[in-house]
This record gives structure tokens, sequence and C-alpha cells, in this order.
């Protein structure tokens, strides 16, 4: 690194600590509401820039890494003490588009009309808890180290305990006791692994880990990755350890639900592509996870098919393509794991425009329940906003869905096994099935008349007509604004739809950029050499 790139480790950090300084500035604006949204969105801005440098200069130069706190090289065994920050192109890419969700869904949330006091969002916890929540998310992408990446979880964790309880309905306390308790169990699962690593390697520095394990024999090994693989695995909600989702994310409001759906799980699964390829290498666990990985698809999308609400339905296919990038990372492969990167920025970023369209789906019609739901085909910018996110999961050609999941097949095919090709085969009933309840959205609630839904003869009595008092639907019910969008709610999922389409209409550089970033995943020298090498800031 040459002397006039000495601040890049400044660079680096700031994803992590604006979105902190803001949120500590926020909870002191808390009675300016304004000034409280403007540094919010102000946060993220900055946040979201740097991360676009980053991933220029990651793209240019390679990967950096900055040790924080000045300790250096004073660690148990020579090895490095302190907070090690690490940004390659695969992190780079990843917070570039967590910022991008994180940015619309914000604009969107102060959009939806966020008062303080209100039973829905506070403002004044609402955004303070959110930009603590992408610290958490940011500094998980650049942690260095198991145990700042264990400190990442609890903070984006904690977060969304708060977020998912919003309003304190009952529906949503019992969700969020849910997840708190399988939140817990994962939270000490993953310091267990954290305890193991360190007795059996003396450190928990990724990179020198990594040297570490090759001595490490192979029960050793294999056990240690078992634990963290279940631990990572329940927060990715991989098969079996992702029943708590579908009962916990759609009982939030719309924007917590997105934010949620886009971003949390898919930090479990880069976690899961850290350990595997660096910490592990050598496919030692690869048949379990083809086959958890054909599972998660399936076990997804049947449940999907069997649901009315869109919010639950659209939760079990998050679900589902977990299975896809678990696919890709468990063919150690360059063109698997390339896949599986493009596959995660694509997911990221159509599975949260579709919740966001859901919340404008309630809206405008007071319900998200297919059995409530029809017409909705009479609103034609909604209709556009909801069919273009939703072809694009279902794998329609050219959408990104279709392009990563060929992608898939193509390294699938590559592998040549037996159990390769029963995954192509799950891949490919997974789309099919996936295309298959997006069309009955659209058919039921598009489409169809809303007298003929087995309960839209209720919308001729009005919208609190409409409100099931069990259920979360029962917050429309003294709302004047049902039957309307917000420009701030429709403007950020419009940009997030069209996000999404630049993953089309750049397919060809955005893949040479993510076989790129799985090169240096693959070969796990890049990484070594960057943080105990002559490539590490200090």
């Amino acid at each position: 690194m040459t002397p006039d790139e000495s601040w890049i480790p400044v660079l680096i950090t700031l994803p992590t600590l604006v979105p902190l300084g803001a949120a500590a500035l926020s909870l002191l604006l808390g009675r300016s509401p304004r000034f409280q949204r403007t540094v919010s969105i102000a946060a993220i801005s900055v946040a979201f820039i740097a991360s676009c440098l980053l991933l220029y200069l990651t793209e240019r130069h390679g990967t950096f890494a900055v040790a924080i706190g000045g300790w250096g090289d004073k660690g148990f065994g020579n090895g490095p003490l302190g907070i090690t920050l690490v940004v390659d192109q695969l992190a780079a890419l990843m917070l570039v588009v967590s910022t991008i969700v994180l940015l619309c869904v914000v604009v969107y949330a102060i959009g939806q009309g966020i008062r303080d006091g209100t039973a829905q969002q506070p403002t004044s916890i609402f955004l303070p808890t959110y930009l603590i929540l992408t610290a958490g998310v940011c500094n998980a992408f650049l942690a260095g180290d198991l145990f700042n990446l264990y400190v990442s979880f609890e903070i984006l964790l904690t977060a969304s305990y708060v977020l998912l309880t919003l309003g304190a309905s009952a529906e949503r306390v019992r969700a969020g006791a849910s997840y708190v308790m399988v939140s817990m169990v994962s939270s000490l699962i993953f310091l267990a692994g954290i305890a193991f690593a360190y007795a059996t390697t003396g450190t928990l520095n990724l990179a020198e880990m990594a040297v570490r394990l090759d001595d490490v024999p192979d029960g050793t090994r294999n056990a240690l990755f078992a634990v963290l693989l279940v631990a990572f695995g329940i927060k990715a909600a991989v098969f079996p350890l992702s029943t708590w989702l579908p009962d916990s994310y759609p009982t939030a409001p719309a924007p917590v639900t997105a934010v949620f759906a886009g971003l949390l799980t898919k930090v479990g699964v880069y976690a899961i592509v850290r350990a595997h390829s660096l910490l592990f290498p050598g496919g030692s666990l690869d048949t379990i996870m083809l086959v958890a990985g054909l599972l998660t698809m399936l076990v997804g999308i049947f449940g999907a098919i069997a649901q009315s609400d869109i919010k639950r339905l659209l939760s079990f296919t998050l679900v589902s393509h977990i299975g896809y990038m678990i696919f890709g990372i468990a063919l150690s492969s360059d063109l698997g794991m390339s896949a599986a990167i493009y596959y995660v920025a694509h997911h990221i970023l159509v599975q949260t425009t579709l919740f966001l369209v859901v919340g404008l789906i309630e809206r405008q019609a007071g319900s998200a329940s297919l059995r409530r739901l029809g017409g909705l085909i009479a609103s034609p910018l909604l209709a556009v906003l909801f069919l273009v996110p939703a072809l694009n999961l279902g794998g329609i050609p050219p959408f990104s869905g279709f392009i990563g999941k060929v992608a898939l097949l193509e390294a699938g095919t590559q592998d040549g096994s037996v159990l390769a090709w029963i995954l192509v085969a799950g891949s490919v009933i997974t789309s099919l099935l996936t295309l298959y309840v997006m069309a009955r959205i659209w058919t039921k609630g598009f489409w169809r008349p809303r007298a003929d839904a087995p309960e839209g003869d209720l919308a001729d009595k009005g919208p609190s007509a409409l409100i099931d008092e069990s259920s979360d639907d029962a917050a429309f019910s003294d709302r004047e604004d049902v039957g309307r969008m917000p420009v701030m709610m429709v403007l950020p999922t419009m940009a997030m739809v069209a996000a999404g389409l630049v993953l089309t209409l750049w397919a060809g550089p955005i893949f040479d950029f993510t076989d790129s970033a799985a090169t240096d995943v693959v070969d796990r020298s890049v990484y070594v050499d960057a943080v105990l090498g002559a490539g590490g800031v200090r």
C-alpha cells in the first residue's frame, strides 16, 4: 500500500462507526423527528458511499485489512491481538447491496408515516435501533476475527428484537419471544464454537486460525466446523433449522419485515461462506450441506404453496431460496461460489422489494391475505412493482433470478456427482413452484375481482370491515390512509425494483466481478496474506 492510501483504514471503519454515532445522536434528537430522520438518512448514505469506494478499491487493488486499537502483533503465539477488519471483493459487494437496502427501507419507513408515540413505529425508538442494526450488519461483513463476528451478530440481533416487537401487539410479542429463544440458542452454540476454536488453535483471528487449523486432526476440524455450521445455519434459516422464520418475520411492520428478509439471513449465509472456504476448505461436510440445501429448497417452497397470507408465503420462499445459496457454496468450486455470490446479491434485492410491495398492498387494500384481496390490477403502478420482482424471483428469463439459477445449474452439472444432479433437479422443481406461487398471488390478488374472493364481500363495507381483530391487520382499523400509497413509500420501492434490474442489465460485468470475488474466496491465501502478510494495513 502506498503512503497516499493511508486513509483506507478510516474508510473501512466508516460503515460501522458512522451508523453507531448517528444512533447515539438520533437518541439525543428524539424530540426533533425531522432532524432525527435527516441524521438517519445521512448516516446510511455515508455508509453506502464508503461501501462503493471500498468496492472500487478492492476490485482495483485487492483485499485490505486493518487492526483496530494499535495493539499490533502482541497476541498469544505472535498473532494479532485486537479487532481486525478485512474487506475483500465479497465483503465490499455485500456492503454495497446491504446499504442500498438499508437506505431504501429507512426512506420507505419514514414515508409510511412514522409518528412519535404511535402504536406501530415510534420514531424515537425505531430510527436509533435501525441504525444500530445497520452497524451490526456492516460490521459482520467486515469482521476479521470470530469473536468480532459474534459481537456483530449480537448487535444486529439485539436491535432486531426491538424492531420485531414494535407496537407490542400480542402477536408480535409471541413471535418476538420465539425469535429471542431461537437466537439465544444460536448464540450459545456460536459461543461454544468460539471457545472450542480458541482451545484448538489459540487464536480467534480468522486468517491465523485458517493457518493453524491445517495442523489440527481431521476429526477435531470436522467437529468444530459442525458446531459453527449449526450456529450459522440457524441464523441463515437452513433446514431443519429454519422453522422459526415463517412464524417471526411476517408479524413485524412492513419495513422491518423487508430488511429482515433481505439481510439477516444473508449475514448467516456470509458466515457460512467464510467458515467453509477460509477455515475448513476441503469439502469434509459438503455432502451434508448439499442435502441440507436440497431439503431447504423443497420444504420451503412446499410450505409457501400452503399459505394464504402473502407475508407468510414470501417468508417460506425466503427459506426455500437459501437452499440455492447453500447449493453453490457446497459445490466447492469457483463457478459454484461465483453463482452463489451473485444469487445472494440478487435475492437480497428481490426479496426486500417484494416485502416492500406487500406493505403497499396493505396500504392499498387494508390486508395482505389472499382470501380478502382482489382487483389490485386497478392500480397499474402497484401491479408493475409486484410483477417485476415476482418474475425475477420465479426465474423467468432474462431476469437476474434466471441468470443466477442457470449459473448454479451449470456449476452442478460440472460437478457431475449423483448428488449434484439431484440438486440440479431439485433447483428446477423449486424454481417452477416459485413461479407457481408468484402466479397465484398475481391471479388472486390482482386479476380476480375482489368480490370473488372468499372474504371479498367485506370490501363493500369499508376498510374497517376487513379487519380481523385477532390478526395484525387490526392496525389498519383506525387509519384514514388505507387506499393511498405515500410517494415516499413508492419511490424507494421503485428504486429497489431498479436495483434488481441492474443485476440483469449488467449481468456480464457483475458476473466478472463475482468470478473474481469467488476466486479470492476459494483461494484463501489472498485473505490470509492481506491480514498476516505485507498486504495488511497496520
